[in-house]
């Protein structure tokens, strides 16, 4: 079933006004918020840490920055609706650009600081973005380097260079930031207008522009404090990445709680535990690697981690026991269950039990609604499992190119999720398990085409199939099985193949397998539950002798 252009139109349209009746949505942008909490929470903090050195402003001082970069954005040309793309670390830098993007009424586009050149390329010439902000260099990656080697498609007009080495024709970020002559003028903006564009990999390999409007990310904000979840007297770990919804989430959380923020530029469980008992932080989010490695490091080095409250888990089970070890340190670990496309659609209370929170991926709450289908778009009773279908106030409002948007919704507006799952009798949602072929490894979403489509390049591989192996650290990695016209194949090669087309090495395969042929359905298409079966069946084996020689 696909949705008409003036079908979804339609749609939307009818649950905008449902929303704004239901007080779910206002007239107030990102801008608005941005001023807002500027007079009501000035001394809010950021934090900014690496292993070297830890920066620290207030949410005054940060408005302040923003507000230059937003009239050096004007000075660049940059006009309501244009696109500003933010390829930059955990950093002071990140937030101002985004604050500064808009504070000038333009769009933020969060580019993960990982991806190279060719991956960067695609999103910017999707996006049709107009200003491109990237640091000098961070730790081993030289992105000076990578411009050379960007095409990122005729729409871009400038590129803001943050450091001492600028590359040619850039602007340096020093001079985006030149004191304006006044304050910059009000803009023209609505809160149904789009402000954001993240992309997701999806199930394809083709990345596609999430968008999401001022409402629906003030929306999702607010959550948190419907919730419970955060205020002025709490401090929020921040250990995601910025290219993610979630990187985007966090670096305004602070906005509407008054809610500190400690943002780490890479995850080291040792500095985590260091800010963790320096900060007095209360709350963080991640995944069980996170968990584990937190609980680990803290007995291992000393560190007071008695201020942490509340860890909210996405894109990923979490083990019982690991609730259990939590609980007993005085941590609350809950699931929870969102996208890109629609970002925590169901979570678990605080008060929730440790069966639920570790067994369910929560409640649906604060408008949100999920409904379980079969193949034929028919709603399913309680405790059948179907394809998990949702809607709410918080949902994106399509992509960036529209031809997606005709199969990813249903009438009514109702977003394919392209998960499987149930709702029980209480209204607990359990993920059980993905339509959708990806890989997620510690939170990154991998799609198995791309991975397989670079695969298939290499010289000596005939087919290969790419699918999920389940993980203790990562929860998932990457594992290819691959049919071979002579020779063999091993890891450190497929390395350096994904290293020569510039794409992010989490995304090359950690396990190959060589086989003779893959399992095939008469269609053609290729059985890959067979082959997870058949990692979940050798990862059992492995792990029972492991136990029997312990």
């Amino acid at each position: 079933m696909s949705v008409t252009p003036e079908q979804r139109r339609q749609d939307l349209a009818a649950l905008r006004e449902r929303w704004y009746r239901e007080g779910h949505y206002s007239s107030r942008t990102m801008a608005d918020a941005l001023e807002d909490a500027g007079r009501r929470v000035p001394g809010t903090r950021f934090v900014f840490a690496s292993e070297a050195e830890t920066t620290t402003v207030t949410l005054a001082d940060m408005l302040a920055l923003g507000r230059r970069a937003a009239a050096g954005l004007r000075r660049l040309g940059v006009r309501p609706g244009d696109v500003v793309a933010v390829q930059v670390p955990n950093r002071l830098e990140l937030v101002v650009s985004y604050f500064g993007t808009w504070l000038a009424g333009a769009v933020v586009l969060p580019v993960t600081h990982i991806y190279d050149s060719a991956e960067v390329g695609v999103i910017l010439r999707d996006a049709r973005a107009k200003v491109l902000v990237v640091p000098d260099a961070w730790r081993s990656i030289d992105f000076v380097d990578r411009l050379a080697r960007l095409d990122a498609g005729p729409a871009l007009e400038h590129v803001v260079v943050i450091g001492d080495r600028v590359a040619p024709d850039a602007v340096p970020w020093g001079a985006l930031l030149a004191e304006a002559a006044e304050a910059p003028a009000p803009v023209d903006v609505a809160a149904d207008d789009v402000c954001a564009v993240i992309y997701t990999s999806g199930t394809t390999g083709t990345p596609k522009g999430v968008q999401h409007t001022h409402n629906t990310l003030l929306h999702e904000l607010r959550k948190g404090d419907l919730m419970n979840e955060a205020g002025p007297d709490d401090t929020r770990l921040i250990p995601w990445p910025s290219g993610h919804v979630a990187g985007l989430l966090a670096a305004c959380s602070g906005i509407v709680g008054g809610t500190d923020t400690v943002h780490m530029d890479r995850w080291n469980e040792r500095r985590a535990v260091e800010l963790v008992e320096e900060f007095r932080c209360t709350i963080t989010s991640g995944t069980p690697l996170h968990v584990e490695a937190l609980l680990k490091a803290a007995k291992e080095h000393g560190r007071d981690i008695s201020s942490l409250r509340f860890v909210q888990i996405g894109a990923a089970n979490v083990p019982p026991a690991l609730v259990a070890r939590a609980d007993d340190a005085g941590i609350v670990v809950a699931r929870a269950y969102g996208s890109t496309e629609h970002p925590r659609c169901a979570t678990s209370p605080l008060d929730a039990s440790a069966r639920q929170r570790s067994m369910t991926d929560g409640l649906v709450r604060f408008g949100d609604e999920v409904r379980i289908v079969d193949d034929t778009w028919r709603p399913l009773p309680v405790g059948e499992s179907g394809e998990v279908v949702t809607r709410g106030p918080s949902q994106f409002v399509g992509y960036r190119n529209r031809a997606y948007d005709a199969s990813a919704f249903l009438p009514g507006g109702w977003f394919r999720t392209g998960d499987v799952g149930r709702l029980d009798e209480d209204g607990h949602l359990t993920i059980t398990d993905r339509i959708k072929d990806i890989i997620i490894r510690g939170g990154e979403n991998i799609a198995s085409k791309e991975v397989e489509d670079i695969l298939t390049t290499h010289p000596r591989v005939r087919h290969a199939a790419v699918v999920a192996e389940p993980d203790p650290r990562y929860g998932e990695r990457v594992a290819a099985f691959v049919v071979l016209d002579s020779g063999t194949l091993d890891v450190e090669e497929v390395r350096e193949l994904f290293a020569r087309h510039r794409v992010a090495p989490q995304k090359a395969p950690e396990r190959i397998v060589v086989v003779p042929d893959l399992p095939r359905a008469p269609s053609g298409k290729v059985r890959k539950f067979e082959l997870r079966d058949r990692l979940r069946g050798a990862g059992a084996t492995e792990q029972s002798a492991e136990e029997a020689r312990a």
